[in-house]
C-alpha cells in the first residue's frame, strides 16, 4: 500500500522512543505533504512528496489529500470480556441510587460476575467479537482485556480462555490480564485470606500452565484489596512472571500507587485521587499513570489530576476502561476528546498518551504506537481535516474514513 499526498503524518517519534516523560509529551512530530509505503504489514519507508522514489511513485496509490494519517489508538485498560451490560442500574444512577443501594440490590460487579458465571465460553467469544470490531472500527490497533467477572477459578480461567481465543482470531496485538482481585465474592467477604489462597495457590499455576496471562492486576482500594493484600498477590504473581497493571486510587488515596511502583508495576491506572506524595513518587519511577477520563465522565466523580503528573514528568497514558458497568464505551476518539476537555491535555499530549504511552502501557511501543520504519502498519486516515486539533475538538463525531491493521484496510 503507497500513501501519497497525506496532509500530515503525525507521530513521527524515532523508533528507539518506546515511552514518553511529561514534558516530551506536548511534542508530537509531523511530517507535512507526505508519502508512506507499506509492505508485508509494516511501515516499510515515509517522507516528503518531493522526495517520493520512481521507484515506487508507479505503484496503485491511495490519495489521502487533506487527510492526516496517526497510529491507531493503543487502548491499555479494559474489561471487554462481559455477559451482559448493565443499563438498568445506568437507570437506578440517573434516579439517585448510590453505588451502595446498587450493589444492595444486587448490581455492581457481583453483578456482572452471576451473570458470567451462567455464559458459555461460546457466548462469551461471540459478544467479545463483536465488541471488538467495532473498537477497530473505531480506530483501536492494539488492546488490553482483563478478566474480573469471573471471581471463581473456574469463571476466571473461562475468562481468560476467550481472551486467549481472540488473540488467535483478531490480527491486532492483544494483551491479557489476570484481575481475579477485583471484588471478593460474597462467601470470601469475612476470609479474604482464603480468597487470597484461591487466586495464589489454585489460579495462578493453572494461568501459568495454559498461558492465559500477560499481566496482573489487582483493584487496591478501601472496601475491596488493601495494600498488603495487593502485595501479597503481585509478589506471588511476579513469581509466575506476571508484571502488575493495577488499578490504584480511584475513589481514595489508597496507597495502591505506592505499593504498585514497589513491585515494578507497568502502570498504575485511574488515579482520580492524587495528592503531591504521589505524583512525586511516580516522577521518581519508571511506572506509567494511566488515565480513564471516560469512567470519571460517566461516574460523575473526579477528573485525573493530569496536568500536575504531566508538570512533574510523569509518563501519562489515555485508555477508555470500557466495561459495563463504569465505562460502558471503548471509543477512543472520545476519550482523546475528554482527556483535552476534561484532563486539560494538550491534543499533543493526548493524542501522544493514547498511541505511543498506551503502547508503553502494554510493553508493546516496539511494535505500535508511533510511525516509524518496521513498526506495524496500523493506522488510522482521517477524513479531511482543517487541523490535527479538529480531531479532539469535534468530540462524538466520526472523523475516520478508514482504519488499516497490518497495511490492510479493516472491514471486519
Amino acid at each position: 500500500m503507497l500513501i501519497t499526498n497525506i496532509k500530515a503524518l503525525v507521530g513521527i517519534h524515532p523508533k528507539e522512543k518506546l515511552v514518553l516523560r511529561g514534558s516530551e509529551m506536548a511534542h508530537l512530530p509531523v511530517l507535512e505533504n507526505a508519502w508512506l509505503l507499506v509492505e508485508n504489514g509494516l511501515i516499510k519507508d515515509f517522507g516528503p512528496m518531493a522526495t517520493l522514489p520512481s521507484s515506487i511513485s508507479h505503484l496503485p496509490y491511495h490519495n489521502a489529500e487533506g487527510r492526516f494519517v496517526l497510529p491507531t489508538w493503543v487502548d491499555s485498560h479494559t474489561h471487554l470480556v462481559f455477559a451482559q451490560p448493565r443499563e438498568e442500574e445506568f437507570v437506578m444512577k440517573i434516579a439517585g441510587k448510590s453505588y451502595e443501594d446498587i450493589a444492595a440490590a444486587g448490581g455492581g460487579i457481583l453483578n456482572s460476575a452471576n451473570k458470567l458465571a451462567e455464559a458459555s465460553e461460546s457466548e462469551l467469544f461471540e459478544s467479545a467479537s463483536v465488541r471488538l470490531k467495532e473498537l477497530i472500527r473505531l480506530g483501536t490497533g492494539a488492546i488490553e482485556i482483563k478478566s474480573g467477572y469471573g471471581l471463581t477459578v473456574e469463571s476466571e480461567l473461562k475468562m481468560l480462555r476467550v481472551v486467549k481465543r481472540l488473540k488467535d482470531t483478531f490480527p491486532i496485538p492483544i494483551r491479557a490480564t489476570l484481575l481475579a482481585a477485583h471484588a471478593y465474592p460474597a462467601q470470601y467477604r469475612n476470609d479474604h485470606q482464603a480468597y487470597l489462597n484461591l487466586i495464589i495457590k489454585e489460579l495462578l499455576p493453572q494461568i501459568a500452565k495454559e498461558k492465559l496471562a500477560d499481566y496482573m492486576d489487582v483493584f487496591c482500594e478501601q472496601g475491596f484489596f488493601s495494600v498488603p493484600e495487593t502485595d501479597q498477590l503481585l509478589q506471588a504473581a511476579a513469581r509466575y512472571g506476571l508484571k502488575p497493571k493495577i488499578h490504584a486510587n480511584q475513589l481514595s488515596i489508597s496507597g495502591g500507587v505506592e505499593v504498585g511502583i514497589k513491585n515494578a508495576a507497568l502502570s498504575v491506572d485511574h488515579l482520580e485521587e492524587t495528592n503531591p506524595e504521589v505524583i512525586q513518587a511516580l516522577a521518581k519511577s519508571d511506572t506509567i499513570a494511566t488515565l480513564l477520563p471516560s469512567c470519571s465522565f460517566y461516574l460523575n466523580i473526579p477528573f485525573a489530576n493530569a496536568k500536575e503528573l504531566l508538570q512533574a514528568d510523569v509518563p501519562v497514558a489515555l485508555a477508555s476502561d470500557y466495561n459495563p458497568g463504569s465505562a460502558p464505551s471503548g471509543n477512543m476518539n472520545f476519550v482523546v476528546s475528554l482527556g483535552c476537555i476534561k484532563l486539560k491535555m494538550m491534543p499533543e499530549e493526548a493524542i501522544n498518551a493514547a498511541t505511543l504511552n498506551g503502547a508503553a502501557a502494554l510493553a508493546l511501543s516496539h511494535e505500535v504506537g508511533s510511525i516509524a520504519k518496521g513498526k506495524r502498519a496500523n493506522l488510522i486516515l482521517t477524513k479531511p481535516m482543517p487541523s490535527l486539533a479538529f480531531l479532539p475538538y469535534s468530540f462524538g463525531q466520526p472523523q475516520l474514513e478508514a482504519v488499516i491493521i497490518n497495511g490492510e484496510i479493516y472491514n471486519g
